[in-house]
C-alpha cells in the first residue's frame, strides 16, 4: 500500500513539473512570437523594489506617442555597449517620432547619465514579472544546459520506458468463492 501511494506523489508532482515547463515554455517560447509581448531577464538590481536582478520582465509595444513619464521602458541605453536596459522614465525631453527620454532606476540615487533618443515605431513598457524565472533562462542559454537537454532528457525518457516496460506485472486479486 505504501509503494502505491509513494508512486501516486510522484506521478503527481511529475505532472506537475510538467505542466509547469510547458505553461513556461509558452510564456517564453510560444508568446514572445505573437508580436503582443517580449521577455526579458533583469541583470541587476536597479529597479529595486519593483523587480530584482533574475526577474522575467514581461514587455509589450506601445506606441511613441504614447509615452509617459513614469512607465518601466526597456530599451538600448545609447553609450558604450548599447546594453538593453529597464528603467523608468523621468522626463520626455522631445515628444514625436523619435523621442528623447530620461531614465533613472528607482534604487539608483541619480540619474542616467545620457539622454536616450528612441527610434522605431514603438517602445517596449513593462507590464508584468516572473520573479526569479530570468535566471532560469540564463542558466538554459549555458552550453552545459544545452548539452544537459541533448543528451539527458533523452537518457532519461528512456530509462522510464525502461522501467514501464520491466514493471512485474500486477498479481491478480485472488477469487473467494462463497457457497450458498
Amino acid at each position: 500500500m505504501h509503494g502505491r501511494h509513494l508512486r501516486s506523489a510522484i506521478d503527481f508532482a511529475f505532472r506537475r513539473l510538467l505542466a509547469l515547463a510547458l505553461a513556461f515554455f509558452v510564456l517564453v517560447g510560444v508568446g514572445p512570437r505573437t508580436g503582443l509581448y517580449h521577455t526579458v531577464t533583469a541583470l541587476s538590481g536597479s529597479m529595486r523594489p519593483d523587480f530584482a536582478a533574475g526577474d522575467l520582465l514581461l514587455v509589450r509595444p506601445e506606441p511613441m506617442r504614447d509615452l509617459r513619464v513614469g512607465q518601466v521602458l526597456t530599451y538600448a541605453v545609447p553609450v558604450g555597449d548599447r546594453h538593453i536596459e529597464s528603467h523608468r522614465v523621468t522626463a520626455i525631453l522631445r515628444h514625436g517620432a523619435e523621442p528623447v527620454i530620461r531614465t533613472k532606476g528607482d534604487a539608483n540615487t541619480v540619474a542616467d547619465p545620457w539622454a536616450a533618443e528612441l527610434h522605431g515605431k514603438t517602445a517596449w513598457v513593462e507590464f508584468g514579472r516572473v520573479p526569479d524565472a530570468g535566471f532560469l533562462l540564463l542558466w538554459l542559454r549555458l552550453r552545459a544546459a544545452h548539452l544537459a537537454f541533448l543528451y539527458g532528457a533523452p537518457a532519461v525518457f528512456l530509462l522510464l520506458g525502461l522501467t514501464r516496460i520491466w514493471r512485474p506485472a500486477p498479481r491478480p486479486k485472488p477469487h473467494v468463492l462463497v457457497e450458498a
